[in-house]
């Protein structure tokens, strides 16, 4: 039986999950008013995207220190009041140097956040009684839907757009507020940490360079991929139904809603499908099925039908990842604090970074053929997995 104190942390965990959600997809509805506010093309917007990403990326590592430093809980903290403060200021801003500015502050907010968030999350499956990560990433996916529709809701229902944006990052403040008592200390956390420290020690005293092996870099690389078609949904469905489907400024994030929707139910119901169903078909399966939801997303005509692509793709996707991590951790012969932390961050550079290679494809060629080539990343992931020796 898990005690209270467990419990309720595990409560707090799921709703700061849910908060970076809603932070980083409140975002999604504001890229179609910066394209048009700063006067850029796909290219230079996405050059612009790049400035989030390598915010996020810089502080990921970062964050690992601060969070041994002064534990998670105070780095949640610091994390959700500068992602919260910067967040209405996107939508004002109108130099483009000033807005690469403060990308980058939020870009750091968020990827500090997610590193936190994680962290605290498996102090608290190591006291829990059975697997909760894929259910924690779940409710990430539920801010995801409430934050790309949220925004435009409010804006639509007559509310002036900045104080729309200032109404979600109020709700932030709040959420962090509530759950801060019952997020762990740090010396909770140095405790659990304690109870796992001679295994740890005895799998990093055989190298280095672990970090190095093949095995851990195709995980790496194939998280890379997944990730890469989250970041394209949060900065381009938008912009891509605005354009392509006619769809109003403020139901662009329709999208990444129905995107969301899919991802955070397979999640939720995911620490359980994942033991039923071998990894193969999780991940062979899942990544055509994402392939196919691109597919349809670019071809259809009508607007339904394309929102239907992007529920396959959300319900594709949605379990490669904790698949790839769980595999992480259990390569023979390396430590999974080697393991985790490279493929989690190859993975967010996929998710943070990628968008803005996506923005150039764009800007040359088309939107649509840059979704298209996606697609056949997909593929490519199934064919990995399928052939790869482990």
């Amino acid at each position: 039986m898990n005690d209270l104190k467990t419990i309720r942390a595990k409560r707090a965990t799921q709703l700061i999950f849910l908060v970076c959600g809603l932070g980083i997809a409140s975002w999604a509805p504001m890229v179609p008013f910066a394209k048009d506010r700063l006067l850029l093309n796909e290219a230079n917007l996405g050059m612009l995207l790049l400035f989030l990403g390598a915010g996020a990326i810089l502080m990921m590592p970062i964050s690992g220190i601060l969070i041994r430093k002064i534990g998670s809980r105070k780095v949640i903290a610091a994390s959700v009041v500068l992602s919260a403060f910067i967040l209405p200021c996107l939508l004002v801003i109108s130099n483009v140097y000033l807005m690469g500015l403060f990308l980058f502050a939020f870009g750091c907010g968020i990827g500090t956040i997610d590193v936190a968030m994680n962290t605290h999350g498996v102090q608290v499956q190591n006291l829990y009684d059975k697997p909760i990560m894929s259910s924690l990433h779940g409710l990430f996916s539920v801010g995801g839907l409430f934050g790309s529709l949220g925004l435009g809701f409010l804006m639509k229902m007559g509310l002036n757009p900045i104080y729309a944006a200032i109404t979600i990052s109020s709700l932030l403040i709040l959420l962090l507020i509530t759950q801060y008592k019952n997020l762990f200390t740090l010396e909770k956390e140095q405790e659990i940490i304690l109870k796992s420290a001679s295994e740890d020690k005895k799998e990093e005293s055989k190298g280095k360079m672990q970090w190095l092996d093949y095995r851990v870099l195709v995980l790496g690389l194939m998280c890379f991929i997944v990730f890469l078609s989250e970041g394209a949904m949060l900065d381009w469905s938008a912009i891509f139904l605005r354009d392509n489907r006619g769809i109003e400024n403020e139901f662009t994030g329709i999208g990444y809603a129905a995107f969301s929707v899919a991802m955070a139910a397979m999640r939720l119901s995911g620490d359980s499908l994942v033991g039923k169903l071998n990894s193969k078909i999780i991940v062979v399966g899942g990544s055509i099925l994402a392939a196919i939801g691109i597919g349809i997303i670019v071809l259809s005509p009508w607007l339904l039908v394309s929102i239907l692509g992007f529920v396959l793709l959300g319900a594709g996707a949605a379990n490669i990842v904790p698949v790839f991590i769980t595999e992480g951790g259990k390569i023979k012969g390396i430590s999974p604090t080697v393991t985790i932390p490279v493929i989690t961050t190859l993975g967010y550079a996929g998710q943070l970074a990628g968008p803005a290679l996506l923005g150039i494809i764009a800007h040359y060629f088309s939107l649509s053929i840059a979704f298209e080539i996606i697609a056949l990343l997909f593929i490519l992931v199934a064919t990995i997995y399928q052939f790869r020796k482990k």
